[in-house]
């Protein structure tokens, strides 16, 4: 009788308060009692079934029997023979399943796949800001979200409309904490906006919380609406000094090679150091505060006009003049590396190797010519030396016919 009615108040109790399931995938909150039917069992003892569980308790499947061991502050057996879990935790995830037969000896099996969650409290924005600066990154504030069970997802939201981060005018910086015994999760996402010249003055930004189970509504915290202000608080059209902001870039007039480096020096004369932002065509980057920027390996995608803009509490935003970076093809500026000249010297070396050319032909002409002429004068010369022969030979023949006439003369 005893048994009977501890198992009649447990069913009481269940039957309030409990969860009671039959299905095969189920969801159940963290801290609450889960009852899992055997279906097929007997209602009264005596049963023949068996519960196996593959959790996070367990290193392998782990039976249960309506006898009962050490797991009964975890899961027992009652006496319909349904599974009890007196609260469920993180680590009772997994599997269950039973087997039963009935007095007819026919067998049923049931077959669960349990996952648990927690509902955080509402999520809440911490360290909210008192104003924003037009043009120039501001932190909006951190939302926080602690005690949720499975992680989820935050959210942010302008007027009432998602806020995407795209790397520019927005930005989030998220952090995951998991607590190293409840298992529960804290989450942080911090928002960077800058609002444009001339957008809305008085935005509002909220914050939500996407739970990952169950499908329920998100949490909201409350709206926050900020005033921004302009970058310069004078008025007129050329309010800002430059000259107390300087920018100066290296290599000097910002043309550079592909894949060379440039570096943008913003030197401001206020004390204590002011918040250093930069702008490339217009749109502030989302980048930390810095004096320098460094654009390393530079490509066609860092070519713009940049300038940087200082912040002071005593002195407002200060914009600095714009400089333009521009990409250089090889040979447009100077020489190539290993070269020792440029474009005039191209033009002269062609002018010489006409002028060479040109001179070659005319000695090879000169020559041409001059074995034509002396040819000539070795044929003119042949006759005139013939002539001169016959001259002599006919001055001998005269010298010999007087010495023949006296020797004749002479004679006996």
């Amino acid at each position: 009788m005893e048994a009977g009615a501890t198992a009649g108040s447990w069913v009481l109790v269940l039957s309030l308060w409990g969860t009671v399931v039959g299905g095969q995938n189920l969801t159940a909150q963290i801290g609450k009692p889960l009852v899992l039917n055997c279906k097929g069992a007997p209602r009264k003892p005596p049963q023949q079934l068996e519960w196996k569980l593959n959790t996070g308790r367990t290193e392998a499947w782990k039976v249960l029997s309506p006898q009962g061991d050490a797991w009964d502050s975890v899961a027992r057996v009652l006496p319909n023979g349904s599974l009890l879990l007196p609260a469920i935790g993180i680590q009772d995830e997994g599997t269950f399943r039973c087997r039963a037969r009935s007095r007819k000896g026919k067998e049923s099996k049931s077959n669960y796949q349990v996952r648990v969650y927690q509902i955080p409290g509402k999520p809440e924005i911490v360290d909210p800001a008192s104003e924003l600066k037009a043009g120039v990154p501001n932190k909006v504030g951190t939302c926080v979200s602690e005690g949720g069970y499975p992680a989820g997802t935050l959210s942010w939201h302008l007027d009432g409309k998602p806020l995407i981060p795209d790397g520019k005018g927005v930005s989030v910086k998220e952090e995951t904490r998991r607590h190293p015994e409840t298992g529960l999760f804290t989450l942080q996402s911090e928002l960077m906006v800058t609002p444009a010249r001339e957008g809305a003055p008085h935005p509002t930004f909220s914050c939500s919380f996407i739970p990952g189970l169950p499908r329920r509504r998100a949490l909201h915290t409350a709206p926050i609406q900020l005033s921004v202000t302009a970058s310069c608080p004078f008025p007129g059209p050329d309010p800002v000094t430059l000259e107390e902001v300087q920018l100066v870039v290296e290599p000097e007039g910002g043309a550079v090679a592909p894949g060379g480096t440039v570096t943008l020096t913003c030197k401001a004369s206020t004390q204590p150091p002011p918040q250093i932002h930069w702008i490339k065509d217009g749109t502030p980057l989302p980048l930390p505060s810095s004096p320098v920027l460094l654009l390393p390996e530079v490509g066609p995608q860092d070519q713009g006009t940049y300038s940087c803009v200082a912040t002071h509490p005593s002195h407002g935003p200060q914009e600095s003049r714009a400089v333009s970076i521009s990409i250089i093809e090889t040979g447009e500026e100077g020489p190539t590396a290993g070269s020792v000249g440029g474009p005039g010297l191209g033009t002269l070396a062609l002018a010489l190797g006409i002028l060479g050319g040109l001179g070659a032909a005319a000695l090879l002409i000169g020559v041409i010519v001059w074995q034509r002429w002396q040819r000539q004068g070795k044929e003119r010369k042949a006759p005139e030396n013939q002539e001169e022969e016959e001259e002599e030979r006919a001055e001998l023949n005269q010298s010999e016919e007087p010495e023949a006439a006296q020797s004749s003369a002479g004679g006996p």
